[in-house]
């Protein structure tokens, strides 16, 4: 059926079984190939993305050190039984993770995506309850608006509009909370006050489901669908003490912000503020193959008869620890440390901030950590106005994500100087295209 697809950018209108990621259309882009931060489609035009993917390639579209070692890996062996041993280098892995992580961090469970990672925190979180007696705190508070993946323990602890509710009734035991931005849009709480008010109401919450039945707590330490929604150290620092005080574990979803993309490994040490329990994922392989992780505090390493870096825990997927995957993940943490990258990424996010501000001017506010780039767009018609940016800066060549009255960016940690002057452009002549002014 491939083999019948156009000669331009586009796929042939006949393909009806492939299950599209976004709505299928005649104009769907066929990619063929990448080099740097940018896409080639199949008539050859090229597209800058400054999304890294969906926030995956970190290191763009031809990273020599990981193909290297993921070929090397291929001829030595790309799969072992997960149920009868392990491998070397999804040892190694494990171990490099632990050390790139907040300390406190002593163990990591490889898996193969972040959904994986998000279901496989969860049950960790109960286990670890179970193992000290308290069999009855099943349940896990996440975020509204926050998203956690698309498998369907996932999908239920997401709360996003319209997402979560797509396919019915989510899974039980599972309770959202507000978080501080949501307080700011929806209230007009100020920004100063909001985080307060959250944490309030995260114990509040607590306290009426019962703190003898509550699991966890799992949140994104930037939300992303909230525009790249920024708590503040102090917030995250509460919600930990809330955590404590009624033996709830806090388990951050990282598989956004992680490796590398806050300009410091992992946003808990960007925000000063450990979590028990530590899901990355995405940018972790520099997107060359499927991976993600569980990092997993000392103290429930512990109680959880842990002795070192890797975990094997009950059920385990296919694919976890895979060695193909773990080279890549190898590979990438350690391009990512002889590189310098914590350092390229703050200097980067220094030089596109300001001049994101300069081309979105009196349309909406910019908000940045690292590269991760949330623009807040105002319209008076109450038009979908992201969607509309993410269009027009697709016809020009320009990948980035909109929806609603937001856009998103998340530029590859190899995005130069020039790339940024053509994102700020193209970005520029979309806005003009949409509002009117151009």
């Amino acid at each position: 059926m491939l083999d019948q697809r156009r000669t331009d950018s586009t796929w042939p209108a006949d393909i009806s079984s492939f299950c599209f990621e976004v709505p299928y259309s005649e104009n769907s882009i066929l990619f063929e190939s990448g080099k740097g931060v940018r896409l080639f489609d199949a008539a050859g035009r090229g597209y800058l993305d400054a999304m890294s993917g969906v926030f995956v390639t970190c290191f763009g579209y031809d990273c020599q050190p990981i193909i290297k070692a993921m070929t090397e890996q291929l001829q030595k062996m790309a799969f072992n039984p997960p149920l009868h041993g392990t491998n070397r280098v999804a040892l190694a892995l494990a171990d490099a993770l632990v050390d790139l992580a907040p300390p406190g961090i002593r163990a990591a469970k490889l898996v193969s995506g972040g959904s994986e990672s998000i279901e496989t925190a969860a049950k960790l979180a109960r286990f670890y309850h179970r193992l000290q007696g308290a069999a009855g705190k099943v349940k896990i508070l996440s975020y509204y608006h926050g998203y956690h993946g698309s498998t369907f323990g996932a999908l239920s602890l997401t709360g996003v509009p319209g997402v979560s509710s797509m396919f019915g009734p989510p899974l039980p035991n599972v309770v959202h909370v507000w978080p501080p931005d949501c307080f700011e849009s929806f209230w007009d709480v100020p920004a100063k006050e909001s985080g307060a008010l959250a944490a309030s109401m995260l114990e509040r919450t607590i306290e009426a489901e019962g703190p003898d039945s509550v699991a966890a707590l799992i949140i994104e330490p930037v939300i992303q669908q909230r525009a790249m929604a920024i708590p503040t150290p102090e917030y995250l620092a509460r919600i930990r003490e809330i955590c404590d005080r009624h033996d709830i574990l806090l388990i951050f979803d990282e598989i956004v912000t992680g490796f590398g993309r806050t300009g410091q490994p992992f946003a808990a040490q960007t925000f000063g503020v450990t979590p028990d329990l530590l899901c990355t994922g995405k940018g972790i392989s520099g997107g060359y193959s499927p991976l993600a992780a569980v990092l997993i505090h000392e103290r429930v390493a512990q109680a959880l008869g842990v002795a070192s870096g890797s975990l094997t825990f009950g059920p385990t997927h296919t694919y976890s620890a895979n060695p193909l995957s773990s080279a890549a993940g190898l590979a990438s943490v350690t391009h990512f440390r002889q590189g310098g990258f914590t350092d390229v990424v703050q200097r980067l996010a220094a030089l596109l901030h300001p001049r994101l501000e300069q081309a979105v001017g009196e349309r909406g506010t910019v908000r940045s950590v690292g590269l991760l780039f949330g623009i807040k767009l105002s319209d008076p018609e109450g038009r979908d106005v992201g969607a509309l940016v993410s269009q027009a800066c697709l016809r020009r060549g320009l990948i980035l994500r909109g929806q609603d009255d937001w856009i998103v960016l998340a530029p590859a940690f190899v995005t130069s100087e020039t790339d940024v002057e053509e994102i700020c452009l193209t970005l520029t002549d979309a806005l003009e295209e949409v509002y009117g002014t151009g």
